[in-house]
């Protein structure tokens, strides 16, 4: 990296738990043309899907080496000005550590130093939600409906399989609240115990400033932007009344 560049982030991480606005800020961060092309590059079951849209050699067991698709997935996710920009849920983190250690087995054990030796000098964005409740229900409305996000910026999946019509089930939207606890929980401590402090975004922040939000990364990674860099949504709300009737629907039941 040139000198006058040693401020700037090579590579950044939005960490996420499922319904937290992630695709909506990748699109932000996407339309500025400086912060990379994040997505979901190293999701298991997609990462067979990039590969294929990549054209990577495959081998005679219809495998491909993992240093070449780390190659080409620095490739397609970084902008001309060499940031790069990913999505991890937190399930995907240990995925791709563990990948990366077969690569760097010297490295193998050491996660902060296994992701900077693949993508450079790293920040993390952590993206959370502050109402776990209506994450919940909009879980639970997307798993029903195979509706993940409406719009999109060149996302390998996200919206396949047969949807079902949502129904409300309160049972469910338990263990989803469940899994967000355990899933937050599980961030926090990786953070705290590799020293990390990530850059923290709010769900509800975002969605009350699309553009001060984005700016505020524009700023962490040290990036040169345009003085009114172009800032666009390319997901639109999925959330509507139903959500808001299974919240007060969910409230209700728990109350008695």
């Amino acid at each position: 990296m040139p000198p006058e560049d040693a401020g700037r982030a090579a590579s950044y991480f939005v960490c996420a738990t499922p319904r937290t606005g992630s695709s909506l800020l990748l699109g932000l961060l996407d339309s500025t043309g400086v912060c990379g092309h994040p997505q979901a590059y190293f999701r298991a079951p997609d990462e067979p899907l990039w590969a294929d849209r990549w054209e990577l050699p495959r081998t005679a067991a219809g495998g491909y080496d993992y240093a070449d698709y780390l190659r080409a997935a620095r490739a397609a996710g970084s902008t001309p000005n060499g940031v790069f920009g990913a999505k991890l849920m937190w399930g995907t983190l240990d995925e791709l550590v563990d990948k990366l250690g077969a690569v760097h087995p010297g490295l193998a054990g050491d996660d902060v130093a296994l992701l900077s030796r693949a993508f450079g000098r790293v920040h993390f964005i952590y993206l959370r939600r502050e109402d776990v409740l209506a994450q919940a229900v909009s879980w639970l409305r997307a798993e029903q409906t195979n509706t993940w996000f409406i719009g999109g910026h060149g996302e390998i999946s996200g919206n396949g399989g047969q949807p079902r019509n949502p129904v409300f089930d309160a049972a469910a939207i338990r263990r989803f609240l469940d899994v967000i606890e355990e899933h937050n929980t599980a961030w926090e401590g990786w953070f705290a115990g590799h020293g990390i402090q990530p850059h923290r975004v709010n769900y509800e922040d975002l969605d009350r400033d699309m553009v001060a939000t984005t700016r505020g990364i524009l700023s962490l990674l040290g990036v040169d932007a345009p003085e009114t860099p172009v800032v666009t949504a390319r997901h639109r709300r999925q959330a509507d009344e139903l959500n808001r009737q299974w919240i007060r629907q969910y409230r209700a039941g728990t109350e008695t």
